[in-house]
């Protein structure tokens, strides 16, 4: 896509899943990627080991792709305030300025938001919301400093619109991730600062696999999906390279779900109120 190769990007959560499909294609796009990753957290599924391994098996499909790109890892948790910073600063020493920020790390914990503790829902909105604003401000600041246009993308999720029962956390967060959004691509789209999102609705990735695997669950899922399938992560990745690139050039402060529909409510295809 017009405007990506040679240009470099952080994609956060980049082991696996979604963020995974994003740093590859950006890779087939000829953009030099570090994929930001951190050991298990918790509430998390994967190991700190299949953590890693998903890393560098990206990593790897990267460097194999005809496009002249690099790849490399950077860990760090994004909640941190302070390994931001230094995450930013390795990235540049060994990629050179970032052209572009995909804020894709994020965690859900799952319990009846009655009994949810609030420890775990500090843990979702400091990783999904917080480190969020960390990174953009710090990429935000970068470009700021060297007067040059970029780009942030935030991975949010049909959830910034659709409640989420028993996930209140992720819910918030998501919803946050909305205004973080519209908020800074109005304040910086004078100085050539574009900040858009996508909302992935269901999509096919490791952490989803409970579903996928069970027919009569999938059935359950599909049922309210449009189109009458989930996603894929390299469809989210491809709405991803296009807001990055050129031809996206006039559009900021959108999120784009691409979600076969769901946020259509399929519950209300048919007629449900008197005429």
């Amino acid at each position: 896509m017009e405007g990506l190769e040679g240009k470099t990007a952080i994609v956060t959560g980049g082991s696996s899943g979604i963020g995974q499909a994003i740093a590859i294609r950006l890779g087939h796009e000829g953009v030099d990627v570090a994929i930001n990753y951190v050991g298990q957290p918790e509430g998390a599924v994967a190991t700190s080991e299949a953590i890693e391994a998903g890393v560098h098996a990206c990593i790897a499909e990267i460097n194999e792709c005809r496009a002249p790109s690099r790849a490399v890892l950077v860990e760090a948790d994004v909640a941190d305030e302070s390994a931001v910073a230094r995450m930013f600063a390795e990235v540049r020493s060994e990629l050179g300025d970032i052209d572009f920020l995909i804020n894709n790390a994020g965690i859900q914990i799952a319990q009846d938001s009655d009994l949810l503790d609030a420890e775990a829902f500090d843990r979702v909105l400091a990783v999904n919301l917080r480190g969020a604003f960390l990174c953009a401000r710090q990429q935000i600041r970068q470009l700021l400093e060297l007067d040059r246009p970029g780009g942030i993308l935030n991975v949010s999720s049909v959830h910034q619109l659709i409640p989420k029962p028993k996930f209140l956390g992720y819910s918030v967060s998501k919803g946050g991730m909305q205004n973080l959004t519209r908020t800074l691509a109005l304040e910086y789209a004078g100085r050539g600062i574009r900040v858009n999102g996508i909302g992935p609705g269901a999509t096919v990735t490791p952490i989803n696999r409970a579903w996928i695997d069970d027919p009569a669950k999938s059935d359950l899922v599909t049922a309210h999906i449009p189109i009458g399938r989930a996603g894929t992560a390299e469809e989210m990745a491809a709405t991803t390279a296009f807001l990055l690139s050129d031809g996206a050039g006039y559009i900021t402060g959108q999120t784009i779900f691409v979600d076969g529909g769901l946020t259509l409510f399929a519950d209300f295809r048919g007629t449900w109120s008197s005429e």
